[in-house]
Parts: structure tokens; C-alpha cells; sequence
């Protein structure tokens, strides 16, 4: 029957119960599991491992659990913890193999890439099948430089769950994302009120936008919404 446990054993608490020789194991074991680690890793290239796509991400977890469990615990062996590694970077190697050969493999692993802007309209499909908010695309978009949409010419959620954007030369009227919402939160008009009038109106769910006119369509005619703003240039194309 095992000792009970004595509350707030500083002696236990910092230095544990294990041979004061065990620390000499655990630098070595640190040692051998890291270096051993090292190997398989620049064997699967320093590419793979800054790109962090769905396999790589995985491959990461699985290491760190068997490399770290291996460098402290006594009841690991360390031959085990070599043979789970390897392992690991065997599966990682093959599912790499199978990604380069056949696409849909790659589609089945790695996603799609995935349109979210088009000419300053969003897509609210892709970032409703994404489960991305409105506000999380602003923010990436405030981060390159982007005050509002018309500016955006493209723009594509990459299968590594990072956004690409592309500019429009020149830039368009568009829906404002700056200020952040947060901060500032974009007027409410229509073309019979007095910020409407002269002006091109932006749908403010998707950013389509229309000509502030007597026929002027109370529902966009993109995303069924019904609430309008002004559209806006950047301030430096105003002036």
C-alpha cells in the first residue's frame, strides 16, 4: 500500500521521491530523446514544420507527448519512446507522400482554398462554412492596410487557415471596416436620407453596393439584408 501524501511536501513538491542519482538520468535522457528528435525532424525538413499545415500540426502534438514523456519519466523506457517517434514521423512521411500523389487526398487532409471577397462583396457561404465572423475578417484585412472593401479586388481563405488579399488598382467606393465597428459603427442610411443622397449606399452585412436613387432596392440584392450605409473611398482618394 503506497504512503499517503503529505500536503505541501516542500521536499516532495520540488525534489520528488526518485534517487538523487535520477537527475544525472534525466540530462541524459534530455539528451538522447532531443538529439534523436533533432534527426528525424531535419529529416523531414525545417519546410514542413514553419508551414504547419493539418498534418504538421498534428505531427507537433504527437512528438511532443512522446518526446517529453520520455525525458522525465522513469517507467519509460527509452527504446519505446524511439519506437513511437519513429512511428510518428513514419505516418507524417507517408500521409506527405500520399498528399503529393493524389489530390484528393490533399483535398481530404489539407482543405480547400476558398474564396471569401470578390470585388469588394463578401461571400458569406465560405466564412459561414468556415464558422469565420465578419469582424475576424475585418481585423485581418485592418492588419494589411484595408479601410474598406472596394479596395479588396480578391481575397481567399488558404487551406492553411490563413487569408490572402489582393488589392484594386484603383480603389472603389466600399463598405467601411475602419474604424474598427467597435469603435465607430458605421451610420445607418438609405437614399432618403440626407448621408444617402448623392452617394453610393453599402450593404453593410456584404458590402454590395448600389446607387443611391429613388429606385434604390430596399433588400440587397446579394445577401437579402436591409441595411444600408454610405460607401466610402479611402481618405486619401477623397481628397
Amino acid at each position: 500500500m503506497n504512503d499517503p501524501v503529505v500536503p505541501f511536501d516542500l521536499t516532495r513538491m520540488f525534489f520528488g521521491t526518485d534517487p538523487t542519482l535520477f537527475y544525472l538520468e534525466i540530462v541524459f535522457r534530455i539528451c538522447a530523446v532531443y538529439a534523436y528528435a533533432l534527426l528525424l525532424i531535419r529529416w523531414i525538413g525545417g519546410r514542413s514544420i514553419a508551414q504547419m499545415s493539418t498534418v504538421e500540426f498534428l505531427l507537433v502534438i504527437a512528438l511532443g507527448s512522446a518526446v517529453g514523456d520520455a525525458m522525465f519519466y522513469p517507467e519509460v523506457p527509452l527504446l519505446h519512446a524511439f519506437l513511437v517517434i519513429t512511428g510518428v514521423v513514419g505516418i507524417n512521411k507517408i500521409l506527405d507522400l500520399l498528399i503529393f500523389r493524389y489530390r484528393s487526398v490533399e483535398k481530404l487532409i489539407d482543405g480547400l482554398t476558398t474564396e471569401v471577397i470578390r470585388d469588394g462583396v463578401i461571400n458569406l457561404q465560405t466564412l459561414r462554412d468556415n464558422k469565420i465572423g465578419k469582424s475576424e475578417l475585418f481585423e485581418n484585412l485592418r492588419e494589411h492596410g484595408y479601410v474598406n472593401l472596394g479596395q479588396v479586388r480578391k481575397a481567399y481563405l488558404e487551406s492553411s487557415g490563413r487569408f490572402s488579399f489582393f488589392r484594386a488598382r484603383p480603389s472603389r467606393p466600399g463598405l467601411p471596416i475602419e474604424p474598427a465597428w467597435d469603435v465607430f459603427t458605421p451610420e445607418i442610411c438609405d437614399w432618403t436620407s440626407e448621408a444617402g443622397k448623392n452617394t453610393l449606399l453599402a450593404c453593410r452585412n456584404c458590402g454590395t453596393l448600389v446607387e443611391a436613387a429613388a429606385n434604390t432596392p430596399d433588400v440587397c440584392p446579394h445577401c437579402s439584408a436591409t441595411v444600408w450605409t454610405a460607401g466610402r473611398l479611402p481618405e486619401r482618394d477623397e481628397q
